[in-house]
């Protein structure tokens, strides 16, 4: 195993053994190969800098480099936006670690030698986050490479697989060209990415949503805290931010516009699709501090009078969030609310058994004028998971979910 900082300032020779430069930098090429060193950067006083490519590389070792091709085979250096500056790019940078949910700075890049029709090629393996990339770093050039690795020894390990590292560019257009996905950033949890992404300056957090799917980038929005939000929503293309917006439930997507300036809001809602603007304009109606500024107009609700069977294969047909998916509404022959039934319940009935005679007890509603002091004592009083709001026609117009208050109360 070979780290960077040893290879930082070593000494390159050609094949006749005349020494060409130091290694002031390399690069990888993921288009090409996403873990690979690809280019080695050799600079020697005042001559133009020069760049080895990784075929023409015979031999590496701390404070090494060796060639297999004349310094006149070397081609002259150009800047390459395509490449990926290990110094530069990776070291004392922040990345996100995947695989431990977290944001940490490298120290160091751990390379493996890999040989190759009698070249050497150096592959990441990993990153150092820990302290003995960090003690390599404060020694580099003060003490023998032999000496430092012996010290290292005895500190604690702190490294991340390569494949486990999500690289931070905010720059869409050099995200192009280095290919970086935020593939795997898709797969967390939008809580645990929206509290990495708090410890990131503001170009970076733009960055990382503009790359999320619309999907994740509003369900990221809706845990983030409100002030970065609106940060970066401002600074959206209110088409972007439309198309991100709609994504999200009603009531997050009110509340997050509620934020906005009235004409950065008006610009996001005249980009959605009427159905979805007009729900979230009548939200933005209430008052934040009552039962239907807090409401989401998104819910399941069903006639008392169908049967378990029959609501089941309704639902097959329908897009539903079925991870928040806890209680369905019930509504009589008027359409007015006449119940709840939780869903564990529902499943455990008999197949032809109507959904009126699985209501819960008390029947509980609010109007959507309700204080939100009434909202939290009725889901404290009776232990609730959802509450109906219902409009002065006794109609259901949404509900307000546990999710909600545990959020409005953390907000208080």
């Amino acid at each position: 195993m070979l780290y960077a900082t040893e290879l930082m300032g070593a000494q390159a020779y050609d094949v006749q053994g005349n020494y060409v430069g130091r290694v002031r930098e390399f690069f990888i090429e993921p288009a090409e190969q996403p873990n690979r060193i690809s280019h080695f950067l050799i600079s020697r006083g005042r001559f133009a800098p020069l760049v080895a490519r990784h075929d023409q590389v015979s031999a590496v070792e701390p404070g090494r480099i060796q060639l297999n091709v004349s310094e006149r085979a070397l081609a002259a250096y150009e800047p390459n936006e395509g490449w990926l500056a290990v110094r530069k790019d990776l070291l004392d940078q922040q990345i996100i670690d995947t695989a431990g949910r977290k944001v940490v700075r490298v120290n160091d890049v751990d390379l493996a030698e890999l040989r190759t029709n009698g070249n050497v090629e150096l592959r990441i393996a990993q990153v150092d986050v820990g302290l003995p990339g960090a003690v390599r770093r404060l020694l580099q050039g003060v003490a023998p490479a032999a000496m430092v690795r012996r010290l290292q020894k005895k500190l604690p390990q702190r490294s991340i697989r390569w494949e486990f590292v999500n690289l931070i560019e905010p720059d869409p257009l050099r995200r192009v060209k280095l290919r970086i996905t935020h593939e795997k950033l898709e797969d967390l949890h939008p809580a645990d990415l929206a509290e990495m992404m708090e410890e990131l300056s503001a170009a970076e957090r733009q960055g990382i949503i503009a790359s999320l799917d619309e999907e994740t980038a509003g369900a990221v929005l809706a845990e983030l805290d409100e002030r970065l939000t609106t940060q970066i929503v401002e600074k959206l293309d209110p088409e972007k931010a439309a198309d991100i917006i709609e994504e999200m439930a009603p009531d997050a997507a009110a509340d997050l516009l509620a934020d906005l300036s009235k004409e950065a809001s008006e610009g996001v809602l005249e980009e959605m699709p009427n159905r979805e603007a007009n729900e979230v304009r009548e939200l933005l109606a209430f008052d934040p501090s009552t039962a239907g500024g807090m409401m989401n107009t998104e819910f399941v609700f069903v006639s008392e009078e169908s049967t378990r069977e029959e609501v089941l294969e309704w639902m097959r047909t329908q897009e539903l969030n079925l991870e928040q998916l806890d209680t369905i509404v019930l509504i009589d022959k008027a359409a007015q609310f006449s119940g709840t039934v939780p869903v564990a319940r529902m499943l455990l009935a008999a197949a032809e058994q109507r959904m009126g005679e699985m209501k819960t007890e008390p029947l509980l509603s609010v109007t959507a004028d309700a204080s939100e002091k009434d909202v939290f004592e009725l889901f404290d009083k009776y232990n609730l998971r959802m509450l109906s709001v219902v409009n002065e026609e006794k109609r259901p117009i949404g509900t307000v979910t546990v999710d909600d208050v545990v959020s409005r109360l953390v907000k208080g």
